[in-house]
């Protein structure tokens, strides 16, 4: 199957080296300085099983979407829009969107935008660009997807790939657990610009509480949207915490350390919104949108207090 990958950054490049190893062919629309890399090298894929160069095509353009079968669709939720707009004049309309990102709502944003199928999946994969052209895989790596023309096909050939692919009816409850799972920890470890596991050693004893404080909330809009959520999720977030890799970093945290805008208006700024449309309120979650905003608005503020001198009371 042709493949194309946009918004190829580390999810994106891991499904795609995944894809092309498994001999697809696959195109990855991407960043200048990954693009460049790859073009001249191949995408360097380190796993715990091997560490090799991949050949795929590499570009920079929307136009790379070309006789595609299936767009894996892996751009921030807050660039939804603006990337089927830059992909609709090249996309056949037999092509397949699955949608690779956080939050609950981009298929349907996807939707209202083009006519072809497009597919929600929900997304556990620990990876990085950990440089130029080069992926580096943490752990896991599974996709659910949602039933469709397209899902038997396409699962048979994600899992063929060595890519765990199932398909569940419930897919929005799915996505709404993993978005649980966002709000419960990346505003956090984006605030403190700490890893997951560093900061549930450093934050002690607070960091159960307030983390149930966030999940309570999230679950508590959750139900009144009539999103069946099967899982315990107080359970997982626990088990994340005793669990996860200590240097991973929230893809929160990642954006705030290299000052690109962040999807927190997508993860726990959702939750705000729907609560305040179903009259749940969230105010824990309504903090952390505020000081996660205050943050990422230093990318183009000159005021930031980094190098000027503070106020002080006269001696």
């Amino acid at each position: 199957m042709k493949f194309a990958v946009m918004g190829a950054g580390a999810v994106g490049c891991f499904y795609g080296g995944m894809l092309a190893r498994a001999g697809h062919d696959v195109t990855l629309i991407g960043r200048p300085n990954h693009v460049s890399a790859i073009s001249r090298d191949g995408l360097r894929f380190e796993a715990a099983s091997f560490d090799e160069f991949i050949e795929v095509t590499a570009c920079t353009d929307a136009s790379g979407v070309a006789g595609a079968d299936v767009v894996l669709l892996c751009v921030k939720s807050p660039d939804t829009e603006a990337a089927v707009a830059a992909m609709r004049p090249y996309l056949p309309e037999s092509a397949v969107i699955v949608t690779l990102q956080n939050g609950v709502d981009n298929a349907e944003r996807v939707r209202a935008k083009i006519g072809c199928e497009v597919l929600a999946a929900v997304v556990y994969v620990g990876c990085e660009m950990y440089a130029t052209g080069h992926v580096r895989h943490h752990g896991r790596g599974e996709l659910i997807i949602e039933p469709g023309q397209s899902s038997d096909r396409l699962a048979h050939v994600l899992n063929e790939a060595g890519i765990s692919t199932a398909i569940s009816a419930n897919v929005r409850g799915a996505l709404w657990e993993k978005l649980v799972l966002n709000c419960a920890y990346n505003a956090i470890s984006a605030l403190v610009q700490l890893p997951f596991g560093e900061l549930c050693q450093r934050g002690g004893t607070a960091v159960a509480p307030a983390m149930r404080d966030i999940v309570a909330e999230c679950l508590a809009v959750a139900s009144a949207d009539g999103v069946d959520i099967s899982g315990d999720v107080d359970s997982t977030v626990a088990k994340i915490m005793a669990t996860i890799p200590a240097g991973q970093y929230s893809s929160t945290a990642h954006d705030i350390a290299t000052r690109r805008p962040t999807e927190i208006d997508h993860l726990n700024g959702y939750i705000v919104r729907r609560g305040l449309a179903l009259g749940v309120a969230a105010p824990v979650n309504h903090l952390l949108v505020m000081l996660v905003t205050v943050i990422d608005s230093q990318r183009t503020d000159d005021r930031s207090l980094k190098g000027r001198a503070t106020d002080r009371v006269p001696a």
